[in-house]
């Protein structure tokens, strides 16, 4: 596949970090796996659902099942009553329509044109459609998972996407026990870069991670989970590639450490320098 490259001075309106750390990515270039994927970030596109299209934009995901389920939820919206209820049927609705099968690191496309998903395409679905019918919600990033945490009249619930059944956790004391099961220690660290958002299998001991995203940071995450499934088949320059995006999304601890660390074993495996 032909990459493309696109100078990165165009994408000041993309990019928020501090100094220095913006220092690291400010004049290379990036490189785009196609036009599609060039053309959201040549356009400074802030819209996460085209963020979310970005990340194997070369594939023909159409957009019927995402419009389908839009048209079906806005039907319902016009006269909905309680809170709680619509937002039992968004969350019902995206599993019937959408959310069909769980594979770890799929895609937001992937989901659009296959039903599979995972907890970053799961919860940006969910997101996108809580941010559409003015809910208040938190997404949460976690070391190995992201869930999103609604806050409903005083009260929160937990969107778990990758259970369609016993997901949308109501009870205040389940609510806490799930949060709690989440929470670091104190001063804990993140001990493994290359292991990525998963689901449904999680490790709940040594928790480094709790931290609240927004959609276009969680674009990011979806960024570093493509990047960790090239890093794990010793394809460097490709999650190098993948880590800037993510990175200029979402300049967090965890995307830098990982693209520094592929930087690194791209000279020590195979004894060339990638872009710093």
């Amino acid at each position: 596949m032909k990459k493309v490259l696109f100078t990165l001075l165009l994408l000041t309106g993309l990019a928020q970090v501090a100094k220095p750390q913006n220092e690291l990515l400010e004049h290379e270039n990036l490189t785009f796996d196609s036009e599609l994927e060039m053309n959201i970030w040549k356009t400074g596109n802030e819209d996460p659902f085209q963020l979310f299209r970005a990340v194997q934009a070369d594939q023909t995901s159409p957009e019927d099942a995402w419009a389908s389920l839009v048209e079906d939820l806005d039907s319902k919206a016009s006269k909905k009553g309680d809170e709680l209820n619509f937002l039992r049927q968004i969350f019902q609705k995206t599993h019937q329509k959408l959310l069909k099968k769980y594979e770890l690191h799929s895609s937001f496309n992937s989901m659009l044109s296959e039903g599979k998903f995972d907890c970053v395409s799961g919860s940006a679905a969910l997101g996108l459609l809580l941010e559409r019918y003015e809910y208040s919600f938190d997404i949460v990033e976690t070391d190995f998972h992201v869930f999103i945490v609604v806050n409903l009249e005083g009260k929160k619930v937990v969107l778990e996407s990758t259970l369609p059944v016993g997901g949308m956790i109501t009870m205040p004391s389940e609510v806490q026990n799930y949060l709690d099961a989440y929470r670091p220690e104190a001063n804990s660290k993140l001990k493994v870069l290359n292991q990525g958002l998963a689901g449904q299998h999680i490790d709940y001991s040594d928790n480094a991670i709790f931290r609240i995203v927004n959609l276009k940071q969680l674009a990011g995450l979806q960024y570093y989970n493509d990047a960790i499934v090239h890093f794990n088949t010793q394809a460097f320059g490709q999650a190098v590639d993948q880590l800037s995006k993510a990175y200029l999304l979402y300049p967090s601890d965890r995307i830098l450490g990982l693209r520094e660390l592929s930087i690194d074993l791209a000279y020590k495996t195979y004894g060339y320098e990638l872009k710093k």
